[in-house]
């Protein structure tokens, strides 16, 4: 064998262990769960030191597009539309004579699939000098490729392994929210001598924001409300869980209406910094008055029948959780006539369209009337709430609360 042949077989030797070597790294470095920088710089030592190109920019798919590596190029000078290489490559091919001009200051674009998905594209230019036709560099393509699929295809399963446990979290965090906003609901409603109770609650999403409550207070009194929080999700329900806690405790100290919202203000604004609010309505029963006290903050107004009276209880103040001091805070008393009924939701109800682009609060009275029974008004809300859900879907949570005062 000539001097010449050997110095070929030994440099194709070296460059056969060369391979194998830098195989092995990638692959010992994958499974020590090496960072993508780490990765990124074996793939780069590869390309500069072994096989001597001098331009290249690797685009990869961690969710979104982006450059991941780059030599020789400045990411301002590279413009390529990917949409372009996803739809016009498949497999490797040479770019010296493509038409698109970006593209054409590249040598090759290598592609890497996985699952027919698209997960990068490496593109490499300047060849040591060397025309891409006769550049030894193009038997080592597949190498190149082979090195790029291993990464990109590990870093991509590594990515949804992230995203899956991710998502099992979020489920969890969502299932101990609705368990803990199962907790805010009263078991049971009152249906006495003096006052009867229906409610409802259907979320929009799996954890909403709305919030009802029905409280018997130690003198005989009963304490109704419904709240709304902006937001939803687990922040709106730990939010919510807390409002129903400090609402409960400080009715059992005072049931002064202006006392009780300006406490709870200060606690929304402890808990939430300003960043989330809470609309309420908060009535409260005298059965030995007959009397029916209320304060609306920043709520849709509560309705009231009381003999042939269609009332909107609106006194009150703005929204809880805003203002350090609530400004003209107001309640109103009202002595209720025989068999007087109550009605308050929150305002998904009441902006609730129909397929028809009819609002519920234009029909309100359709479905609160005096002739009404508590159960048929409870009957036709629901019906009605449950028919935009099926046919056009609900854009918020609903709730609302009916009462009837016996007597």
């Amino acid at each position: 064998m000539s001097n010449d042949n050997q110095h070929r077989v030994k440099g194709r030797l070296r460059l056969s262990n060369s391979k194998l070597s830098w195989l092995l790294e990638i692959t010992n470095s994958i499974n020590n769960n090496s960072s993508k920088d780490v990765l990124f710089k074996i793939l780069k030592s590869v390309l500069t030191e072994e096989l001597h190109i001098g331009k290249f920019v690797l685009f990869t798919f961690q969710g979104t597009w982006g450059i991941s590596l780059i030599e020789g190029l400045s990411e301002k000078s590279v413009k390529i539309n990917i949409q372009q290489l996803e739809s016009q490559f498949q497999s490797i091919e040479v770019l010296t004579s493509h038409k698109d001009e970006t593209l054409s200051n590249f040598d090759v674009v290598i592609p890497v699939f996985h699952k027919d998905k698209a997960l990068a594209y490496l593109l490499l230019a300047d060849f040591d000098g060397e025309k891409i036709e006769v550049s030894p560099i193009i038997k080592h393509l597949r190498f190149i490729q082979t090195l790029a699929n291993i990464i990109v295809v590990a870093l991509e399963n590594k990515r949804l392994n992230i995203e899956h446990i991710k998502q099992i979290a979020i489920k969890k965090e969502l299932e101990l929210a609705q368990k803990m906003q199962s907790l805010l609901f009263p078991r049971t409603l009152p249906k006495k001598k003096s006052i009867e109770v229906m409610a409802y609650y259907s979320p929009h999403s799996e954890v909403g924001g709305d919030y009802y409550d029905v409280i018997q207070l130690s003198n005989g009194n009963t304490a109704l409300c419904v709240a709304d929080v902006s937001g939803k999700g687990v922040s709106a329900a730990i939010l919510m869980a807390n409002f129903q806690a400090n609402l409960r405790a400080r009715l059992s100290i005072t049931q002064n209406l202006k006392e009780l919202v300006e406490h709870c203000n200060l606690k929304v604004i402890e808990s939430a910094n300003y960043e989330k609010f809470i609309t309420l309505f908060i009535a409260i029963f005298n059965p030995n008055e007959r009397s029916l006290e209320y304060l609306n903050a920043g709520h849709p107004p509560g309705m009231l029948i009381s003999g042939k009276d269609l009332l909107n209880l609106d006194k009150g103040c703005t929204v809880l959780g805003m203002f350090d001091q609530l400004p003209e805070i107001a309640s109103e008393k009202i002595q209720l006539k025989e068999n007087s009924k109550l009605f308050c939701f929150s305002d998904g109800l009441s902006e609730m369209e129909d397929e028809k682009g009819i609002c519920f609060d234009d029909n309100t009275s359709t479905y609160f009337k005096p002739t009404y029974s508590l159960e048929q008004s409870h009957a036709a809300i629901t019906e009605k709430v449950e028919k935009v859900a099926n046919s056009i879907g609900l854009s918020d949570d609903i709730t609302f609360l009916l009462a009837r005062f016996l007597g």
